[in-house]
């Protein structure tokens, strides 16, 4: 069933701004996407009605309880795991630096972490800092850089008996790629070693199942799929009851409410269930994880049908320099976002062109450092960034191509 992009457009108040005399395209959706009307009157309605700190005797207080425990099953829902193992926090970078410190009382200078050269900062440098605190050995898988896919055999060759962690990407933030993160979690598994996922820059792109990939933790926004600002943690039960965070004194001992350290952004808590909500009335089923799933595999769908429009258009400049799969028949293994450069200009130059025109992008790193040095872009500016999602168009892809041409 293909999506009706234009009433879906209606539902994101964002997505009417003008500029320059034109609807403004985000296709910097990478960085964020927007967020349709129902999560912004289930944020500020739980402000108006319900604002009050968890664990009180009163009737605000009580709502917050039940807010926090419906949160828990609509993420359980998304990811496909149990409202138990789930915890949240205020971003997946500030929730990974916590679980690493964690894991990193067990480490001893015989261990290794496998860190890879596809991956965002957020799941890097907290590994980084672990190997430092407790002098570990970190290794990088490296990635081929024909089409910026993960080398699974690097991965293999950083691999031995002595790795105790393998931190991946579920999809890049910066070129696309969506590795194979089921074989992945199986060949860190194989060593002996946990397998920590990103699937922040995923999420939006596809359906997740935690059981069915194996990992042994993952990390997600939601404002990455139409939600607020705030960080999921799914981690298994037995291991959220086994390892050890850091927290306060009072604070429940009890898994997953021991890894939730403070007062969490209940509003946020609240928007994060209605943007679940909202994924679940795009699909078809009985329950809300098959409505999810089906939304998911509808937007897999639609998304490389913009893929193979960009990727056409853009083959067909001489000036732009695109990075990553190009393959009209490989688009599975990537999500719609692009990294590429344009001839003669800086990435910056090409981003404040678009800006003026209301088409927004980004410039730079993104945060992924290690994949911009390796392909030697970190020193010039990085790249431009194009991301498209659920709610963009054919229409919105060929404005974006248009003004791409209009630079050569």
């Amino acid at each position: 069933m293909s999506i009706d992009v234009v009433a879906l457009k209606q539902q994101y108040p964002a997505l009417r701004r003008e500029v320059a005399g034109h609807p403004v395209i985000h296709a910097d959706a990478p960085g964020g996407t927007q967020v349709p009307e129902m999560v912004i009157d289930a944020m500020t309605n739980y402000l108006r009605g319900s604002n009050a700190n968890s664990g009180g005797a009163f009737v605000t207080s009580e709502e917050t309880d039940a807010l926090i425990t419906g949160a828990r099953k609509a993420a359980a829902d998304l990811l496909g795991c149990s409202p138990d193992e789930v915890a949240f926090g205020w971003n997946m970078t500030t929730l990974n630096f916590a679980l690493s410190r964690a894991l990193a009382r067990n480490l001893t200078t015989d261990d290794e972490i496998v860190v890879t050269m596809l991956d965002h900062d957020a799941n890097i440098s907290p590994w980084l800092a672990v190997a430092e605190d407790t002098g570990a050995t970190v290794k990088w898988a490296d990635i081929d850089d024909s089409d910026c896919t993960l080398d699974m055999r690097s991965l293999d060759a950083a691999l031995s008996e002595r790795t105790r962690i393998v931190a991946f990407t579920m999809a890049s933030n910066a070129v696309g790629t969506i590795p194979r993160a089921k074989e992945i979690t199986a060949r860190a598994h194989a060593t002996g070693a946990l397998a920590i996922a990103d699937a922040v820059h995923y999420a939006p792109h596809g359906p997740i199942d935690v059981k069915d990939i194996g990992v042994d933790a993952l990390l997600c926004s939601p404002y990455k799929f139409y939600g607020p600002h705030l960080g999921i943690f799914y981690a298994p039960k037995e291991h959220l009851d086994r390892w050890r965070p850091y927290k306060v004194r009072p604070a429940s001992d009890e898994a997953p409410d021991r890894w939730e350290t403070g007062t969490m952004s209940h509003e946020a808590l609240a928007g994060l269930t209605a943007c679940v909500d909202h994924l679940a009335s795009l699909g078809h089923g009985s329950d809300r994880r098959s409505r999810i799933t089906s939304a998911m595999a509808e937007t897999v769908q639609h998304e490389g049908g913009l893929s193979a429009r960009f990727i056409d258009a853009v083959s067909r400049m001489a000036h732009v320099k695109l990075f990553g799969i190009s393959d009209p028949g490989r688009l599975e293994e990537r999500t719609p976002t692009f990294a590429l450069t344009v001839a003669g200009k800086s990435p910056l130059e090409v981003a404040k062109r678009f800006g003026a025109e209301g088409v927004f992008v980004w410039d730079g790193n993104y945060y992924a450092l290690a994949v911009m040095e390796r392909l030697g872009l970190e020193d010039h500016g990085g790249a431009v960034r194009i991301g498209f999602c659920r709610y963009h168009s054919t229409d919105d892809v060929d404005r974006v191509t248009e003004l791409l041409a209009a630079m050569g």
